[in-house]
């Protein structure tokens, strides 16, 4: 092996930290190894030239160059690593001061408790149809209604009827908003829902908080409502 083999091997490794930041410390290990290897290597090369012949300096110098390169990548791997653990906390501290307070969150999903539900619907500009559309778990489609048409912000409140009058059990459901302009594109509106935030979960990479209707991401919550 030579003193290029030993540098690649050192950055290739340096790499594969990347893809998993807990092991720059190991990356370091690796690096320092073959750093050893290549002053070893170095020597030898030195000491068995040909006096006629020598090698070139400019080759070492480059080489070094190399090491402090990959050197540096893994520093900076491991400051991510510390500034994503700092974010992780710092995310945990929040979704725990949102617990048992009411929060506007974006989803389209909400549960129907004592014959009521809810969402919020906003759309960019105004619309020439708006349908709204009330799906259960299994995405079967319960009540159907018209929306309103403006621009802006616009609230829907479900009494927990079907279309024929039955009532429906409470539970998770889920409204659907298909809107179209004037000239009969499509008009992507944002969905909000209102509930409270009961528990946090933190089995995953980033805090879920927990609600009646489900996980969802801390990122979901737009406002917190009560104080």
């Amino acid at each position: 092996m030579n003193v290029s083999d030993l540098l690649a091997s050192s950055a290739s490794q340096s790499s594969a930290s990347n893809s998993t930041t807990s092991k720059t410390d190991a990356a370091i290990d690796s690096l320092n190894d073959t750093y050893n290897n290549f002053l070893l290597l170095l020597t030898k090369q030195l000491q068995n030239q040909d006096p006629l012949n020598p090698m070139d300096t400019a080759q070492f110098t480059q080489q070094l160059v190399g090491f402090s390169q990959v050197e540096q990548q893994i520093k900076t791997n491991q400051n991510l690593e510390s500034l994503a653990s700092q974010f992780q906390a710092a995310s945990a501290g929040a979704a725990l001061s949102y617990l048992g307070k009411d929060a506007l969150i974006t989803s389209d999903t909400t549960t129907l408790a004592n014959g009521q539900a809810a969402w919020g619907y906003s759309l960019p500009n105004a619309a020439g149809d708006v349908t709204l559309e009330v799906r259960d778990a299994s995405n079967r489609t319960v009540f159907t209604a018209d929306g309103q048409k403006a621009a802006g912000d616009h609230v829907f409140t479900w009494d927990g009827k079907d279309t024929n009058g039955n009532t429906m059990p409470s539970g998770v459901y889920h409204l659907v908003v298909t809107a179209t302009d004037a000239g009969g594109n499509a008009i992507t509106p944002t969905m909000t829902v209102q509930e409270m935030i009961n528990g946090v979960d933190f089995s995953g990479t980033t805090p879920q908080i927990i609600t009646t209707s489900g996980s969802r991401d801390l990122s979901t919550i737009r406002a917190i409502l009560n104080g």
